[in-house]
This record gives C-alpha cells, sequence and structure tokens, in this order.
C-alpha cells in the first residue's frame, strides 16, 4: 500500500506539472527558454531521487557529453609587393629657345655708316698691318693700292689708305684715272670721349669721248675733265651715355671741289646730334644741320655765283620697346631762306610671336645738289647756270622678316612728292655734255625690296630692287635719266681658308633721253653687268687676286651716247708685310 501510494502522488506530481508549465509559459512569455529547460530538469531531478529512495536497486542513468570543438588561427591578408608597369607619358615637354638673329636690318631711308667705339679686350694683342696690292689688265689697266695702320688700338688708331686706276679703251678720247689718298684717325681721351679726324683727298680724269659726229676735230685738252676734291672731317663723341644720360656727337666737314674748267666750289658743314635718354622707353633727340656752300661758274661773258645754304632742326620724341619704336619729331627747314615744316613721323611694330616686323612712315626732308654731288652722279655734266636743292615728302609703308637663322627679307611700297629733281639731258651740238635740268614738280611711285643670306663667315649674299615710275612733270617730258628699274646683288664666299670668291651684278633698266634737234624721245637699252673675283695664298704673306669686270662684255650705255668698256680682265698680286 505504501508503494502504490507514492507512484499515485508520484503520477499526480507529474500530471500537475504537466498542466502548469503551459499556463506559466502563457503568462510570462519574456522569460528565456533557458529557465523554462532549468526547471524541468530541477523537476525531473526531485523524481529521480525519490524514486531512487523508493527503489535503490536500479543502476543510474549517465549521460556522456563529446565535443568536436578544434581551436584555429583564421589566415592572414599579406601584402602584394609586385610592382605595376608605368603608364607611359607621350606628351612633350614645350621648351622655347629664343635665339637672336645675326642678320642686318637696314632701315628703308639709308642713313651715313659712323663708326663706333670699339671695346677693347685687354687680353688682344694689337697690331699694325700693311699691305700692298698691285695688278695690270687689258685696256691698258693699272690698278695700285696701299693701307697701314698705326696706334696702340687703345688709345689711338689711325688707318691710311691710297689707290690708284687707270684704263684706255678703244674708242678716241676713251680715257679715265682715278687716285686718292684716306686717312682716319681715332683718339680716346679722358672723360670716355674720342676725337675722329678724316682726311681724304680724291682725283678723277676722264675725257668727253661721247660726241656726235666722232670725227669732229677737238683737241686732248679740250676734251679732259678732272675733279680734284680735297676735304676734312673733325667729330667729338661720348662712347657711353653720361651721368644724365645724354649722349653728342658733334660734327664739321670742309669740302674744296675744283675741276679743269676753273669751277669751284666751297661747302661747310656743321652738324650737333643730341640725345637724352628718359629710362629705357623714352628719349628726346634734337639734331642741328647747317649746310653751307659757295659755287663760282666763270662763265664768259656771264660768270655764275651760288649761294646755296641748308639749314633746318629735327626734334623728335622717341619710344621704344621690345615689340616696337615710334618716332615722332619735325624738321624746320630753311632752303635758302625759304622756310618749310617738314613731318618726321616713323614706327616698327613687331607682330609677338614672329619674326615679322610692320614699318610705317611719312618723313620730309631736302636732298643738297651741289657741283661735287652732281658731277658724282653724272660725270659728264657740263657747265651749270642754276642750283636747286630737292625737296622731298615720302609716306611709304613695309615690312621686313627673318626666316631662320640666315634668311632675311624687307619690302615697302613708297609714294613721294619731288619738287626741283635734277634731270640730264645731252646738250650742245654735238650732245657730248648734260645739261642739268630742275624740274619744279613731280610725282613718283616706288617699289623696294632686299633679301640677304648670311652663314657665319663663310658665305654672305646679298640683293636688292627698286621699282620707280615718275608722273605728273609739270615742264618736263620725261624724268630724263632716271632709270626705272634698278637691281643690284653681291656675293662673297669663302670656299676654302685660303680661298674666296666674290661677285657683283647689276641691273639697269634703260633711261629716257632725246638727242639734240630730235622731237621724239628714246630709251636705252637694259643692260646687265656682272663682275667675278678671286683671291687666293700661296705663300703665307703673298696672295693672287683675280678681277674680271663685265664678264658679259656688253658695251652699253648708262648715259646716252657714251658706252662702256668691254669685258676686263686684271690679275695680281698682294702682299702683307706683318
Amino acid at each position: 500500500m505504501k508503494i502504490q501510494h507514492k507512484l499515485f502522488l508520484l503520477f499526480i506530481s507529474f500530471s500537475l506539472l504537466a498542466i502548469h508549465l503551459p499556463a506559466q509559459k502563457r503568462n510570462n512569455t519574456r522569460k528565456s527558454a533557458k529557465k523554462s529547460s532549468a526547471a524541468v530538469t530541477n523537476a525531473a531531478k526531485k523524481s529521480e531521487d525519490q524514486v531512487a529512495i523508493s527503489a535503490d536497486t536500479a543502476a543510474p542513468k549517465v549521460v556522456v557529453i563529446t565535443s568536436a570543438f578544434k581551436p584555429y588561427l583564421k589566415n592572414a591578408a599579406k601584402v602584394n609587393f609586385t610592382a605595376a608597369t608605368p603608364v607611359i607619358d607621350s606628351t612633350k615637354i614645350p621648351v622655347t629657345y629664343k635665339i637672336p638673329y645675326q642678320n642686318l636690318f637696314f632701315s628703308y631711308q639709308p642713313v651715313t655708316i659712323k663708326p663706333l667705339a670699339l671695346a677693347f679686350d685687354t687680353s688682344f694683342d694689337w697690331h699694325n698691318d700693311l699691305y700692298i696690292k698691285v695688278g695690270a689688265g687689258n685696256f691698258s689697266s693699272i690698278y695700285g693700292e696701299a693701307g697701314f695702320s698705326f696706334g696702340d688700338g687703345k688709345n689711338s688708331i689711325t688707318n691710311l689708305k691710297g689707290n690708284f686706276s687707270t684704263a684706255t679703251g678703244h674708242l678716241p678720247s676713251q680715257q679715265a684715272a682715278k687716285w686718292g689718298i684716306d686717312v682716319v684717325s681715332i683718339f680716346h681721351t679722358a672723360g670716355n670721349n674720342e676725337w675722329t679726324a678724316h682726311p681724304y683727298y680724291k682725283s678723277a680724269t676722264q675725257y668727253y669721248y661721247g660726241y656726235q659726229p666722232a670725227n669732229l676735230p677737238y683737241a686732248k685738252d679740250q676734251l679732259e675733265q678732272r675733279f680734284n676734291t680735297v676735304g676734312m672731317e673733325l667729330g667729338l663723341q661720348n662712347k657711353a651715355p653720361n651721368a644724365y644720360g645724354i649722349t653728342y656727337h658733334p660734327q664739321v666737314h670742309f669740302v674744296r671741289f675744283t675741276d679743269t674748267k676753273e669751277n669751284q666750289e666751297s661747302n661747310i658743314i656743321i652738324k650737333a646730334p643730341i640725345k637724352k635718354s628718359f629710362g629705357s622707353i623714352y628719349a628726346l633727340n634734337l639734331e642741328m644741320v647747317a649746310d653751307l656752300s659757295n659755287t663760282d661758274i666763270p662763265l664768259i661773258p656771264n660768270p655764275y655765283h651760288f649761294k646755296n645754304n641748308l639749314i633746318y632742326v629735327n626734334p623728335a620724341i622717341q619710344f621704344t620697346t621690345p615689340n616696337m619704336r615710334l618716332n615722332l619729331g619735325i624738321r624746320p627747314t630753311w632752303d635758302n631762306q625759304q622756310y618749310s615744316t617738314l613731318p618726321d613721323i616713323t614706327v616698327e611694330a613687331k607682330i609677338p610671336g614672329t619674326n615679322l616686323m610692320l614699318e610705317a612712315g611719312w618723313k620730309g626732308y631736302y636732298q643738297k645738289n651741289t657741283l661735287r654731288s652732281l658731277a658724282g652722279y653724272n660725270p659728264w655734266i657740263g657747265a651749270l647756270n642754276n642750283l636747286e636743292n630737292t625737296k622731298i615728302r615720302e609716306q611709304y609703308a613695309g615690312f621686313k622678316i627673318a626666316t631662320g637663322e640666315h634668311f632675311s627679307y624687307q619690302a615697302s611700297v613708297s609714294f613721294l612728292q619731288l619738287n626741283n629733281q635734277p634731270l640730264f639731258l645731252n646738250n650742245g651740238i654735238d650732245g657730248k655734255s648734260f645739261s642739268v635740268l630742275f624740274e619744279p614738280e613731280m610725282k613718283a611711285f616706288r617699289l623696294h625690296g632686299e633679301a640677304n643670306y648670311t652663314f657665319q663667315e663663310t658665305i654672305s649674299i646679298m640683293a636688292g630692287v627698286t621699282y620707280s615710275q615718275y608722273s605728273s612733270l609739270v615742264v618736263n617730258e620725261k624724268a630724263w635719266g632716271l632709270p626705272p628699274l634698278e637691281a643690284t646683288g653681291s656675293l662673297k664666299w669663302k670656299i676654302l681658308k685660303d680661298l674666296q670668291v666674290k661677285a657683283d651684278l647689276f641691273v639697269f633698266d634703260g633711261n629716257p633721253y632725246k638727242t639734240v634737234g630730235a622731237l621724239n624721245y628714246q630709251k636705252t637699252g637694259a643692260f646687265a653687268d656682272c663682275n667675278l673675283g678671286a683671291e687666293f695664298t700661296v705663300l703665307p704673306k703673298l696672295n693672287i687676286w683675280l678681277q674680271m669686270n663685265n664678264i658679259f662684255n656688253t658695251t652699253y650705255q648708262r648715259w646716252n651716247q657714251y658706252p662702256v668698256l668691254g669685258a676686263q680682265v686684271l690679275a695680281g698680286v698682294v702682299y702683307s708685310f706683318r
């Protein structure tokens, strides 16, 4: 009975537990499943203890828990040190080089070339050179030249040069001779100044051989035409701007000119240019010139005496930048007491990023006409009965450009208005001399171009051409004696160390002329004159030279009735005493 009673109680306990557990879960749903499982386990444990107490002879229940857990470390990530190939950069780095072009650009209006002071290198050893050059050729040609230098090269330099040449053609009285001596001395003084002295003497003799008909009975002394010129130039200049930024170069030039007809002329020229700089951009330029001359023409029975004075002042403001140069000035001028105000405006502008430079200008100036200047242009002039100075007003525009390191070009177009332009027309019965006619007013259209090629000191090529069209003449029918087209070219080529070649080319279109008694004008033929020369060394101090003139052998006429010599060949030697 006791055992049954215990079993009955155990059955009731399990029944109550089964009923109570669901109710407890519904009332407390937020309790964890872990606590519920623990309560069931404890209740089962108590029941088992009670059964064990009642039947301690039963075998105990054993639960064995086996765990298969094995700890391990996760593989670590390793850094990949394999280098990647570099990215190829195909872009080019722009590098700009500015190399100055070794070419000379000449302004449209040519100016007198003036010697500049040389900055002497103290390590340079100055030597005085002496040389003699002699030669001979056909047409009974004789040529002689000599040059000497003196001084120490620092405080004083003196160059002395003399020359002589003669030739006789096949025509009667076709004979000419020239000789002269020229001395240039430069003296350095204290205060960064230098003096320049330039005495010279020139003599040219020729004969009127262009008379028509050719059998006229002239004595040789009646045809002789000899021009003698003696001159002296003195100048003073500072070689660098002084403390006030002023540069100056006063000059005095005296010339005495005579000929076999007892014509005489004295000319004195005084120049006083001064320039004041205001920084590197602005400058004030002032030039004063007095050109005074007296000419005596002893014609019988009415001798002429010409007093020809030309005075002008040229103030100008200059504006200079790397890409532009502007000159604003005027030129008040007194031409034999006749006053004129002439413009002096020029501008040069460089196109940025290029080597192209544009230029334009409006200029007015006078060309001084003297017996010496007219005889230098046409040696066959006759007696003068008048002297006038030529007034020129010019408007021009053009450009100049350098391509590469060796080529340079220049071109311009200009319109000119000329007053008292000298023209040359055959006169007299035989036409052997030329009358000088001053055209009161005329106009001209002019095209000009230049090209240069220079390669170090090996080769140099220069070429230029000028085309002029004259119109609107008032008195004369044509521009007598003025060629409409002039072209020149020169070549200097050092082929070898001891061999040099040079060449010159002159091309002229014919100029209009009119013979005595002719009703219509004519025109001389166009011509080309080419000269070729060479010089090579045979001994350390001895050179041999060869000169060929007019190699085309054309007896053209630059002046009507005066044919030139044909092909002329000269050869000789040059000996240097150093």
